[in-house]
């Protein structure tokens, strides 16, 4: 399908900028529910309000952003919000095949409908994207006990990710007291060869760590004459002149245990709502599509506002799980 109608449609329902994006091939798309009908969950655990609700919901929703019906809805299941006046409602749509998701709320009187974020002010707002992140065991730069952590979900050959890749010869040295870490988000099913050439990088990774960042860099400058076809042998000749073992290379690409390594970095994407390439995280606060700017912003502030290493144990009044969750090294 053309990418347009489904790029209009994220933009209206998420109010991000689209970059390299599409459902992951490890993310079967959710059957279609019948129009009002209760997201999951037998009729029973619905109360007939609730079941009016979502039906009311959907109908509204149609409406706002004129999805007609091509667009196939999966809503709910309905539950709390921070509000005791509002249930938050996940919403799933579906369009030729491709399948995004997001999280709205609803007052339970039916009377009011909010798209955005909602937050509990006694909180840290990120701490629960923190916790969802895990770095140990990726590729990094940067010192382990940073005060600020760079997460990219990256795809090689999303061109979006090459253009993060030349700003991060911007960022890394302007920052050597921040850690930058990578990991792997391969839009398959519009990517045909991110999966291999991740793969290769993960065995560069595993066979010697530096490794990794001399293929990355090599990948993301070759982006254009990479192929399908030719992936296999571009990666074995990146590996030959960085010094790896091709043959033990070749044999790592062959194996379960990088794919096993990309599918974790995957599912943390999921569990994140990254949706697009590339998605960066600075100490829990995303940047969809990587912007410079916007990055050295956040950058900037959570060096003046965190005087307290990630790594160190947390003080005293740190009792609150959302409070005390951090990036897991």
């Amino acid at each position: 399908m053309s990418r347009i109608p489904f790029a209009a449609l994220l933009i209206i329902f998420l109010l991000v900028p689209l970059e390299c994006m599409a459902q992951t091939a490890s993310t079967p798309a959710p059957a279609p529910a019948a129009p009002g009908a209760p997201a999951s969950g037998s009729a029973s655990s619905v109360s007939p309000e609730q079941a009016q609700l979502l039906k009311s919901s959907e109908a509204f929703i149609r409406n706002l952003f004129a999805w007609g019906p091509n667009f196939k809805l999966k809503l709910g299941p309905l539950a709390p919000s921070f509000s005791v006046d509002f249930y938050t409602l996940p919403l799933q749509v579906t369009l030729n095949g491709q399948t995004d998701g997001g999280t709205f709320f609803v007052s339970k009187d039916g009377k009011t409908f909010v798209r955005g974020d909602m937050f509990e002010t006694s909180s840290d707002p990120y701490a629960e994207n923190r916790a969802k992140i895990h770095v140990d065991g990726n590729p990094s730069k940067g010192p382990n006990d940073a005060r600020v952590i760079v997460v990219a979900f990256s795809d090689f050959q999303c061109p979006h990710c090459r253009e993060f890749y030349e700003a991060l010869k911007v960022l890394e040295p302007k920052y050597p007291q921040v850690r930058f870490v990578y990991k792997d988000f391969p839009l398959a099913q519009i990517h045909p060869w991110a999966t291999t050439a991740a793969v290769g990088a993960r065995c560069a990774f595993m066979q010697r760590p530096e490794a990794f960042w001399q293929l990355h860099d090599a990948i993301f400058q070759n982006q254009e004459v990479i192929s399908a076809e030719n992936v296999w042998d571009k990666i074995l000749a990146f590996a030959r002149a960085t010094n790896l073992d091709a043959d033990a290379l070749k044999t790592c690409m062959s194996s379960s245990e990088p794919i096993a390594a990309i599918e974790a970095n995957v599912r943390d994407g999921q569990k994140l709502s990254v949706n697009s390439t590339p998605t960066i995280f600075v100490n829990g606060r995303p940047v969809v599509g990587g912007d410079r700017v916007t990055l050295e912003q956040y950058i900037d502030y959570e060096l003046q506002v965190n005087r307290v290493a990630f790594n160190a144990p947390p003080s005293p009044a740190a009792t609150s799980p959302r409070s005390a969750a951090t990036l897991k090294h």
